[in-house]
């Protein structure tokens, strides 16, 4: 005995997820993910102003020196104390050491930045 089976009317067919379907999926759940990180960064910038503010008074009224950003060598140390030819002492074409002085701009002459 062969029957034919009808599927019923509340039974609802099944569509196979194609793999372009999670590609899209993950591609629109990454829109999110870097939306809300532009989001949040709007978020911070007040309070990033407000905390800004409060640091310059701080410094103004402590009379704190530049801010020390390496700590191997000294002309990178404090770049507006530094003098100008001490990445040459050992020797004009020597090569840099510090991984520091390759990241460190050189100082601009006369002042001015």
């Amino acid at each position: 005995m062969q029957q034919d089976h009808a599927p019923a009317p509340a039974e609802r067919q099944h569509f196979p997820v194609r793999p372009a379907d999670l590609a899209l999926a993950a591609l629109a759940l990454a829109c999110l993910a870097v939306a809300g990180t532009f989001v949040h960064a709007r978020q911070g910038v007040d309070q990033g102003r407000a905390s800004l503010a409060r640091q310059a008074e701080l410094v103004e009224r402590l009379g704190l020196t530049d801010l020390a950003l390496f700590t191997e060598a000294r002309y990178t140390r404090h770049p507006s104390q530094a003098d100008h030819n001490a990445p040459f002492q050992d020797h004009p074409l020597a090569l840099e050491h510090f991984p520091s002085g390759s990241v460190l701009p050189p100082a601009v002459l006369g002042g001015e930045r």
